[in-house]
């Protein structure tokens, strides 16, 4: 009996490859938008469907980003100025857009662009926290594809969205996995998702998130402070290296890859779930019983000095 299921599996996967090999035709006349291209998955991803032969606009925050991705890519490609947070910025960018694409409309905008800083304990931060990267993981996502919608409508395209497991899971306070939920409750027909575990980007990269929580422990109320004890913060940086060494991989074209398969397949997944992390552990913790969730996030944290009992 486990043979057949064996061969069943093995048939599945076998069909689901043949499946979504085949790419969608006329590459150079679809128009592909992508946040948050400065580096990372999206730096990549522009690069990447720019060799394909897509029309690529890609977003970026910063003019160093803009510059170094005119250099590495074709002519083909349009970096512009982006600020998610801002309607002006927003609305500018899909203005130029309109302009470019005409009557064919908008094969996909790619939701990229997301940060991971403040991400502390609740009792450390403030709304302002919670509303800055909300503006940025959340809103920004939903200004950006409404944007652009009518004419994803119009090219009968598809939109996106960059989730996380963390939008299944929340094993660490904060705004973050807050915000990831509600990319993941974003999905419906024609929004495509991808759920990638941990990987060696600067959402993950742990001075960036150690200097942040330094700078947010040094604003905390002293009674805060007591609460957690003098060793908390030099354990939890201590953690936060060791576990984030670990657990990153740094071969973020398994992510890239995904993404160019939601943009370039004629059959794309409704969900891609790249890293090993993602699929062997958070994804299969994520249908388990709570209990056991809550038992293997607890066994790994470091308790306060005052620890509500």
């Amino acid at each position: 009996m486990f043979l057949y299921f064996l061969a069943l599996v093995a048939i599945y996967y076998l069909y689901r490859w043949i499946r979504e090999i085949p790419r969608v035709p006329d590459k150079g006349n679809k128009f592909v938008y992508i946040t948050g291209c400065d580096t990372g998955f999206g730096n990549l991803l522009a690069r990447q469907l720019d060799k394909k032969g897509f029309r690529v606009i890609a977003g970026c925050y910063s003019e160093k980003g803009e510059e170094e991705l005119k250099k590495s890519c074709s002519d083909r490609l349009i970096a512009t100025h982006l600020d998610v947070t801002s309607k002006e910025s927003v609305a500018k960018v899909a203005a130029m857009i309109s302009s470019k694409v005409g009557d064919r409309g908008l094969w996909a905008v790619v939701n990229n662009a997301g940060v991971s800083v403040p991400s502390a304990p609740c009792d450390w931060l403030t709304i302002d926290d919670y509303t800055g990267m909300l503006n940025v993981n959340l809103n920004g996502v939903i200004a950006v594809t409404l944007s652009v919608l009518q004419l994803i409508k119009k090219a009968r395209g598809r939109v996106v969205n960059v989730a996380s497991v963390f939008g299944r899971l929340s094993p660490t306070g904060g705004p973050y996995t807050v915000s990831k939920y509600g990319v993941e409750a974003l999905m419906t027909v024609s929004v495509l998702c991808i759920e990638p575990g941990f990987f060696k980007t600067n959402v993950t990269n742990a001075d960036i998130i150690s200097k942040s929580l330094k700078t947010i422990w040094e604003k905390l109320p002293q009674d805060v402070k007591d609460d957690y004890g003098p060793q908390f913060l030099d354990l939890v940086l201590k953690q936060l290296n060791t576990q984030v060494s670990k657990m990153g991989d740094a071969d973020l074209m398994k992510v890239v890859n995904c993404m160019e398969h939601a943009v370039s397949a004629v059959r794309p997944r409704t969900r891609y779930s790249p890293g090993w992390d993602a699929k062997f552990f958070w994804l299969p913790l994520s249908y388990m019983p709570s209990f056991i969730f809550d038992y293997l996030m607890l066994s790994q944290v470091i308790p306060p000095a005052k620890a509500v009992k």
